[in-house]
């Protein structure tokens, strides 16, 4: 029995860290995302970390006959994103994002995380901007 435990424990802990893997560090879909932007903080009682909302333009219902507008939770990575984030409350502005399968309490709450901003126009056509 001795002369199968080594084995047997490698493999578990093989199959334990491709799980874990999985479901917290496999990129499941790479996009962009563009509205307007409704709010963006930093938050959190261990791990702060910036979270934000974007409400898209259209609307969308779980429910026929409902209405209700399309809003995008995200989480933020970077110095420069959330710099240029912090300064852009209620511009139009075009992000690009990473889903993950769930979240980690240190990259933020949302599986949604935005790695790079890609355009921001405010009200009267001005354009901040993108370093």
């Amino acid at each position: 029995m001795k002369k199968y435990a080594g084995p047997i424990v490698i493999g578990l802990v093989v199959i334990l860290s491709i799980v874990i893997w999985w479901r917290y560090y496999f990129v499941f879909a790479e996009g962009v995302k563009a509205g307007n932007l409704n709010y963006f903080e930093k938050k959190g009682f261990v791990f702060k970390t910036w979270e934000g909302r974007l409400v898209q333009d259209g609307f969308q219902s779980p429910n026929p006959g409902a209405l209700q507008s399309n809003e995008f939770r995200f989480s933020a990575t970077g110095d420069s994103v959330a710099n240029l984030l912090e300064r852009s409350g209620g511009s139009f502005v075009e992000l690009r994002y990473k889903e993950y399968l769930n979240p980690l309490p240190w990259r933020g709450a949302s599986k949604y995380v935005v790695t790079e901003v890609l355009e921001v126009s405010g009200s009267g056509n001005k354009s901040l901007p993108i370093q």
